[in-house]
């Protein structure tokens, strides 16, 4: 999973910006699939809540 501010700045480029995906895949270094499911994504990702093993 890439970090939030990763996140923000794909959908920056193709919201404000109006990168294609491929651009926006060559810009970040990213899978071109990975790229899409952020850029077309309406919400943001849920933050997993980490349960602490143990006592």
């Amino acid at each position: 999973m890439l970090a939030m501010s990763d996140i923000n700045c794909i959908k920056h480029l193709r919201n404000n910006k109006g990168l294609s995906i491929s651009e926006i895949q060559r810009t970040m270094g990213i899978n071109w699939r990975t790229a899409k499911k952020y850029a077309d994504e309406n919400q943001l990702p849920k933050q997993k809540a980490f349960k602490k093993k143990g006592m």
